[in-house]
């Protein structure tokens, strides 16, 4: 047939549908009104789509792997590369942290630095952070929150570290025994001020700077498959960083100099991190400030009112501590946050205390956790996919669950081979431990990356704004730090009582699985409030779509 030029007619009869695509803010029509036109396209009735007709077995399967459409890839692969960022940075410096510390102050000095350290700081910024947040906008709450951190982190490197011999006070000798980790932790006050910082920067990077600045411009429907997927390109970023480390790890042969030399290398790929975080933040906020105002005008030509959002009065301290009681919403939010933070706990101290027995040497210990990072990095990027799918085809309740079941799960055979084995006299013993528990924690951290985290967020986009901003802060930076400080004050009690950690394991064990169980009843808790929020809001729309149906019937009544 004759192919139609630009002048020929166009033919009779409905047209195929035009994919749609994410357009720039001067195109003619915005990217938001795309998406509430897909949102639209989704509810309405499609026989050839309900038949299967249309769909190749190739497009089939992308469909369920990797749930995107064309015209979203934008957004998402802006999302996803900052959440690369993130992740980049904090396993760069967690790796560094866990090796400056435990060589200097010994792998018993984490419980002490976890609970007296990385809590009151945790607690310090959750006020702050509230505190802020009354006076800045998003845009600067954002910027006054990261800058901080990568200034930090190039300030150690060219000058506590190098300096460390000036700023350090000899740690003195003939101490008592339990008390030498704490005075060790207060003489290298430098390398437990890195530990603080980076255990914060895993709170407040992710949980705080992404999710809440994605549930801000993200739509329900749209989070139920991009959410689980976020973590997808972004867990590259442990494999990247865990090789990084390894890397520079093999540079420092038996000198400190050596070392130094790897933390600036590292150093400058963090800043280098931190600078494409807030340049990535900066575009995607003014194309989606831009597409808001676009809408707006759109919607004032085609007549529709502006409605003006009344404003919340802004609550001080200790206004927002008692609202944040007064959530059984929340609480139930805190319950999931806490239980992962202190069940994760629990397993990870033992089994790094068996790392440390296994790699003495300084060298040997940053470039086994770099290689240990890279592999979750690379178990979450498989798991994901299979995590993306059991929220999209089974719900939000199955995908919350699966994370406390299947970690339950995974310990068994770690703590039956540490109760049941003598890893202190036999090396081939300690070794098999230092393999099953990496594995144990490997695909913890995966289910957590995968499932966890995505429903977690799920559960706050319901919430009004005022609760996800200073509700989101309070659980997800101090509910955390409270999760795993609350196992480090277990542990310290069971050595006290037992004397070392491997002797008290089965204690842990126990203490462990109460946790999983209480984790597992406020998941249930949460579920059904959950999916009453998603109804009520629902609902909602349908009345507001309902009222403007007959606000446009009675105008064209008169007319």
């Amino acid at each position: 047939p004759r192919p139609l030029g630009p002048s020929a007619p166009r033919p009779l009869g409905p047209s195929a549908p035009q994919p749609l695509k994410l357009q720039a803010p001067g195109s003619s029509e915005s990217p938001l009104l795309r998406v509430q036109r897909a949102e639209e396209l989704k509810t309405q009735e499609d026989p050839m789509r309900l038949k299967g007709a249309g769909k190749s077995m190739l497009a089939s399967i992308k469909d369920s792997l990797f749930p995107v459409d064309g015209w979203e890839m934008p957004k998402f692969f802006s999302m996803s590369f900052m959440m690369f960022c993130i992740i980049y940075i904090y396993t760069t410096v967690r790796d560094t942290k866990d090796t400056l510390v435990i060589s200097s102050c010994g792998a018993e000095s984490i419980t002490f630095l976890k609970v007296y350290g990385v809590l009151p700081a945790a607690t310090m910024f959750m006020v702050l952070y509230g505190q802020m947040s009354n006076y800045f906008s998003k845009k600067a709450l954002f910027y006054i929150t990261a800058c901080p951190f990568m200034v930090f982190y190039i300030l150690f490197a060219w000058v506590l570290y190098p300096n460390r011999a000036l700023i350090h006070p000899a740690v003195p000798k003939g101490i008592d025994e339990r008390w030498q980790y704490p005075v060790a932790l207060v003489c290298n006050w430098s390398y437990s001020l890195f530990y603080i910082i980076s255990e914060l920067w895993g709170s407040v990077g992710v949980s705080v700077l992404f999710w809440q600045f994605a549930n801000d411009i993200i739509p329900v429907w749209q989070a139920k498959r991009f959410y689980p997927l976020f973590g997808q390109l972004a867990n590259i970023a442990p494999i990247c960083a865990g090789q990084t480390v390894a890397y520079f790890a093999k540079l420092a042969h038996e000198g400190d100099d050596s070392f130094g030399l790897a933390l600036k290398y590292t150093t400058m790929l963090v800043a280098a991190a931190g600078v494409a975080l807030l340049g990535i933040y900066y575009f995607v906020g003014v194309l989606d400030e831009a597409d808001k105002k676009k809408l707006e005008a759109e919607k004032e030509a085609k007549g529709e009112a502006k409605v003006k959002k009344p404003k919340k009065p802004k609550m001080g301290m200790m206004e927002s501590f008692k609202f944040l009681l007064s959530q059984r919403y929340l609480g139930y939010l805190c319950v999931l946050v806490v239980s992962y933070g202190l069940s994760i706990n629990l397993t990870e101290v033992i089994w790094k205390r068996m790392v440390k027995q296994a790699y003495t040497n300084k060298k040997d210990y940053q470039i086994f956790m770099g290689h240990y990072s890279s592999l979750v990095g690379a178990a979450t990027f498989i798991i994901i996919f299979f995590g993306s799918n059991i929220v999209k085809h089974m719900g939000w309740t199955v995908g919350a669950l699966t994370t406390p079941i299947l970690m339950g799960a995974l310990s068994i055979p770690f703590f039956a081979f540490v109760l049941t084995q003598d890893t202190s006299k036999n090396k081939q013993a300690l070794m098999n431990a230092v393999f099953i528990g990496m594995w144990q924690n490997i695909l913890s951290k995966a289910i957590k990356y995968a499932l966890f985290d995505p429903t977690k967020e799920m559960a706050y986009i319901p919430l009004d704004q005022e609760s996800k901003v200073k509700g989101k802060a309070a659980i997800d930076v101090l509910a955390a730090r409270i999760g795993k400080s609350g196992g480090s004050l277990v542990q310290q009690m069971i050595v006290i009582v037992f004397g070392n950690i491997i002797k008290g394991a089965g204690c842990v064990a126990a203490v462990f699985y109460a946790t999983i169980v209480v984790w597992i009843m406020g998941v249930l808790g949460l579920a059904k409030m959950f999916e009453a929020k998603i109804a009520e809001g629902k609902k909602d729309k349908a009345e507001e779509k309902s009222g403007l149906l007959k606000k446009a019937g009675n105008m064209i009544k008169k007319a």
